[in-house]
This record gives C-alpha cells, structure tokens and sequence, in this order.
C-alpha cells in the first residue's frame, strides 16, 4: 500500500530543496514536476478529475517506493485544502518548512518583482499590503503575490490543519535549523516512516536561495523594522507556545 505525505508551506522557505533531498530518498516518490507545483488539492478543476488520475499523472511507476509526497506551497493557505487532503488521504502526514517571517517576506517580495508582478518600492508594498486584497490575476498564479506578511502569519494557518490532522501527524521543521543539517533530516525521515540513515548528496545544497538578506535588511527604514516586528510578534508567540519552540532565530 501507498503512503502519501504533503509539504504544504512555507513560499520562500527552502521548500525546493527539501523537495529535491526527499526525492533522492529510494523509499520515496515526490510528485512531479517539482515547478508548477500540481496544486491537485486546491484547483477545482483538477481535484474533480480524481484521485486516480491525480496517482497516474503526478506519479511515475516506481514499485521500490512506498511512501508518495507532493509539495505545493500555497496548499498551507487553504481550508480547503486541508479538508480534501483530510478526507481523501486521512493517514496522511504533513510538514511544514517555516523560516523567519521578516527574511521570508523579503523574498517573497523579491520573487514578486523578479516575475513582474511587483511595481511598488518594498516599504510601500509591506506598509499598504491590507489595501490590496485580492486584486491579482488567478491566470497566473493561485495564491496573491501581494501576501508578503500575512503568509507569514504562520500560526494562523498551523491552526487550519490542527482542525483537520491530529498534532502527530504535522511535523514542522524551522528552516535556519534544517539547511545543511544532517540530524534534523534525520528527524524528518524517522517522522515520515522512512530508512532515517539514508544519506543525501543535496544536504548542502541550497536551492532557491535568495542573496544579500543582510542588505536589504539594512535598506528598511527603522518605521519599517518596528512595523514588521510588532506584526509578527503575537503571531511568532502563538506558534512557539503551540509547538513548544524557542523561536530564538527570529527574535
């Protein structure tokens, strides 16, 4: 029988990478192709073909593997997500790869400006996020480009899937202690079910790394700084009282 497991978010925070150690691991199938992420369980139009056709077309045939992923970063997002993944795969167990929300936003903004949605300088675009709402074109992407802080928000939407999934089956992984570590991947294998002493080529690897975070923090003016670290403050206590995590990385 076929396992399934789900890297549902962070955007922006290493989740590529995780993706390709994972896929290198003979015990599992990641679902392909890694870009466009498939999304089956939150485009309608897709999920009402099926869970059949979402196994043929998003797997290949490989018998040596038990265990089946799919990372599509937008699912974190949604209810709905959560309800289908919850009734069509109820076993199923999902991870969370979340970074610190001021560095994630920064490169969610550079992602945004880089793919020509973003025209706005980044303090404008953080400062007035609430007045843009949903104002994007969904022909191009399925989640707002514009959500630079409010996906940052990352217990809110732990707390969707604690609605759905009972806490053993959500394993979140803070991405300054993963990058490059060989014991919190470890960790994560032994979550998932699978061989916790496989060896990845990729574990130095970074991908989608985004450059001179350093610099850019050092280009938000100091009303910037206050902005986002009060807005992120309640929502990074939650999540560290909810998980019982020192956030210390993100002070």
């Amino acid at each position: 029988m076929t396992n399934h497991f789900f890297i549902v978010g962070g955007q922006r925070c290493s989740t590529t990478y995780l993706y390709h150690i994972l896929a290198e691991h003979p015990e599992i199938q990641m679902a392909y192709p890694v870009r466009p992420e498939p999304k089956f369980f939150l485009l309608d139009d897709l999920f009402e073909r099926g869970i059949e056709y979402y196994e043929q077309n998003f797997f290949k045939n490989n018998d040596s593997a038990w265990l089946r992923g799919e990372k599509s970063t937008s699912y974190m997002e949604s209810e709905k997500v959560a309800i289908r993944i919850s009734e069509c795969f109820p076993d199923a167990k999902l991870v969370f790869l979340l970074r610190d929300p001021i560095l994630r936003a920064i490169s969610n903004y550079k992602f945004s400006v880089e793919h020509g949605f973003e025209g706005l300088p980044m303090e404008e675009a953080f400062l007035h996020e609430d007045k843009r709402g949903e104002d994007y074109d969904r022909n191009r992407v399925s989640a707002s480009p514009f959500a630079y802080l409010k996906r940052g928000r990352y217990a809110d939407y732990i707390k969707i899937y604690r609605r759905h999934f009972p806490l053993e089956r959500l394993k979140v992984i803070i991405q300054e202690r993963f990058v490059g570590c060989e014991t919190a991947l470890q960790e994560l294998f032994s979550f998932l079910g699978v061989n916790a002493n496989f060896r990845s080529t990729r574990t130095s690897q970074v991908v989608n790394a985004s450059s001179s975070f350093s610099s850019h923090l050092a280009l938000l003016s100091l009303e910037l700084k206050r902005y986002v670290q009060e807005y992120f403050a309640d929502s990074n206590r939650q999540l560290g009282e909810m998980l019982d995590l020192d956030l210390k990385e993100w002070q």
